[in-house]
């Protein structure tokens, strides 16, 4: 059981976003994938989650086929993807918004117990359970957005830049609860983040994108061992 990604390309007219990419993540691990703005980092994710259409390849996390999935299919299939910035309704209370995470699920009790869990790994939540999310620090509201893809039950998470914006504490802190949840819930992570110090720390796997494709990928260690890597793509 795996995400496994080949010869995917992803092409706007003649600018080619993701050009003939190949990687597998195995079940349970936690892949950084890192690169610089431009690199094709969240389109690779938007297609992965059904929101933008590849040119050719194949991705599949176990027996799905990504690419042909509807968006709302690949959630009932243990897929969820959030998006940076976009993954909260900051109309609603945190508990509403805890709600429609489980909205396709339609069993009270499992919606129930999901967010018993979810508070004990995001306690701050708990307390805030009646506020609005716009009235959450930057720090919650990534919090509620994790949080809420977890009500689903995910067993892939597709993570786009969780800690753009945030101050460097809160950034360990929510770097640090994304390493528990592969750890504790086995759930297989694709983090996306431009901080790519902290997001190798915490990763098994590492993968560079450079201009739509793989310029390096191996361990997580590895990577940040390599003082070739580090000045190219680490910045020391």
């Amino acid at each position: 059981m795996s995400l496994r990604i080949e010869n995917l390309s992803v092409h706007h007219g003649a600018i080619h976003a993701v050009n003939d990419i190949s990687f597998t993540v195995p079940k349970g691990q936690l892949a950084a994938l890192i690169g610089a703005n431009g690199a094709g980092k969240t389109t690779l994710l938007r297609t992965l989650s059904g929101l933008t259409k590849s040119s050719h390849g194949t991705a599949h996390w176990n027996s799905l086929n990504l690419l042909q999935s509807k968006p709302e299919n690949s959630v009932r299939n243990g897929v969820s993807h959030v998006s940076e910035g976009k993954s909260v309704i900051p109309e609603l209370t945190v508990e509403e918004n805890l709600e429609i995470g489980a909205l396709w699920r339609r069993n009270r009790k499992e919606m129930i117990e999901s967010k018993k869990s979810v508070i004990e790994i995001f306690p701050r939540l708990g307390e805030r359970l009646s506020q609005r999310a716009d009235t959450l620090s930057g720090g919650e509201r990534q919090m509620l957005a994790l949080s809420r893809s977890l009500m689903s039950k995910p067993e892939l998470l597709l993570l786009d830049e969780p800690s753009l914006g945030l101050a460097p504490l809160v950034v360990e802190q929510i770097f640090q609860s994304i390493r528990e949840l592969t750890t504790s819930m086995g759930i297989t992570v694709l983090l996306v983040e431009q901080n790519a110090m902290g997001a190798l720390k915490i990763a098994d796997v590492g993968i560079v994108l450079n201009l739509g494709k793989v310029a390096v990928s191996g361990s997580a260690s590895t990577l940040m061992a390599d003082p070739q890597v580090r000045a190219a793509y680490l910045g020391y």
